[in-house]
């Protein structure tokens, strides 16, 4: 068994409401984010690959599109802004075109936070 990560970045803002350090989180401000996204299995015989990461690139591209230099806060189906949210809808965005898509982290390294999805399955 395999396992085969891609990271991407992505810079946004957003707002959220805290119960501690509360007036800086409500008014708008931006993170540096950096996102993993993982696929585990055997590779393919004839091509040696879990996946084709051309192919695990484009679905990244589009969802890295949604979100880079984003007011997350106006991101459908995003809900608030939080690094549990963002992971859930990367994934969201990535499984119908990524089989044997595994795990989503989305990082940020200024601040030493990360958080990881794993699907709802996992939660089961």
């Amino acid at each position: 068994m395999f396992e085969l990560s891609k990271q991407f970045r992505f810079e946004a803002a957003h707002t959220l409401n805290r119960m501690i350090e509360a007036e800086s989180s409500r008014r708008i401000h931006g993170h540096s984010y950096r996102a993993e996204v993982a696929v585990r299995g055997r590779p393919d015989p004839a091509t040696g690959m879990i996946v084709d990461l051309g192919l695990l690139e484009r679905a990244i591209a589009e969802a890295r599109e949604a979100l880079d230099h984003r007011f997350l806060d106006e991101v459908e189906d995003l809900g608030p802004a939080t690094m549990e949210n963002l992971s859930r809808w990367i994934w969201d965005r990535l499984r119908p075109s990524v089989a044997s898509l595994t795990r989503v982290t989305v990082y940020r390294d200024s601040s030493g936070d990360a958080c990881s999805y794993w699907g709802d399955a996992a939660a089961a």
